[in-house]
């Protein structure tokens, strides 16, 4: 198994500009990377990890056990707000989202995350929920397919795959991640076969974001978050596909302007919810893209509470 590498550690960490003394919230443990980062440069504050994997918390808790101001709550991120006035806090200093997969996640072959490995098809990140790509594959319609495979995947090919996966589960069901990784490539034209990249990347992608619901609880999960950062606390979110980074963007420009009617005389004396601390998203710098490949994708966004 690859050692978890934190993306964009150092441009989150220091664009946080944490407080020795402040409350920080890290919404994706993972494998506790920005966490143990943030750990390092609090004095008397405290930082709260939330994962939704209970290897997860295992994992991070295990790393981050000489730090004596770390607490692991096992829930998904869009509890967060519930969960901490649970333990009395209602406003926090700092706010961290990684999303996407954490590298151990992929490289477990028993998750059934990845195409690398072959295992029973799973992607479950909370591993209590019934749903399972698995099931996905073999009992959604052809157009409840189609749907994830071209809005979560963006795959051109949604159609032909998914009549391709129908035909197929009428013979026997598609149980493992090398069945499906077969039956894609049997469904795709020999030019896009030949292309850089693995052809089942998209629907894997797309299958992901259905089993764990990512894009459905990621804005309101966002608006949670900022409800919670005290004024001058910032929050930094890493995100790894154009989805998932169209989403920040439009939620943080609409709360970051005040629409002002048009022919209004008096400029009205009201601030935005937040600002942008970058106007443009970060992204991995060389000496990165060559460490961690998992950087090619990610891109980071920062705000401040008003």
């Amino acid at each position: 198994m690859e050692k978890h590498i934190p993306v964009l550690l150092k441009e989150t960490i220091e664009n946080l500009n944490i407080n020795p003394s402040g409350i920080y919230v890290d919404m994706t443990l993972g494998g506790g990377g920005h966490s143990e980062a943030i750990l390092e440069r609090l004095e008397d504050g405290e930082l709260i990890g939330f994962d939704q994997d209970e290897f997860a918390i295992q994992k991070a808790t295990a790393r981050l056990s000489k730090y004596k101001h770390f607490f692991a709550i096992n829930d998904n991120f869009l509890n967060a707000k519930v969960r901490l006035l649970d333990i009395g806090i209602d406003q926090v200093d700092g706010i961290v989202f990684d999303l996407g997969v954490s590298s151990f996640q992929f490289d477990t072959p028993e998750r059934g995350f990845s195409y690398r490995f072959n295992h029973l098809l799973d992607m479950r990140m909370d591993q209590s929920q019934s749903l399972t790509a698995r099931q996905i594959i073999n009992e959604y319609s052809f157009n409840e397919l189609v749907k994830i495979f071209f809005e979560y995947g963006e795959e051109k090919f949604s159609r032909i795959i998914a009549k391709k996966i129908i035909l197929e589960r009428e013979k026997k069901q598609i149980e493992t991640t090398f069945d499906l990784v077969e039956v894609i490539k049997s469904a795709l034209p020999q030019k896009v076969l030949n292309k850089k990249g693995h052809p089942a990347k998209k629907v894997f992608q797309a299958l992901r974001i259905e089993v764990n619901n990512e894009l459905g609880i990621l804005e309101e999960s966002l608006k949670n978050a900022i409800d919670i950062l005290k004024p001058g606390g910032r929050m930094a979110v890493i995100t790894f596909h154009s989805l998932e980074d169209r989403i920040c963007k439009n939620l943080f420009r609409s709360l970051s302007t005040i629409e002002i009617p048009k022919g209004l005389a008096i400029i009205p004396d009201e601030k935005p919810i937040i600002n942008l601390v970058n106007k443009k998203v970060i992204i991995a710098e060389d000496e990165e893209l060559e460490d961690n490949n998992r950087s090619h994708s990610a891109k980071l966004r920062i705000i401040e509470k008003n």
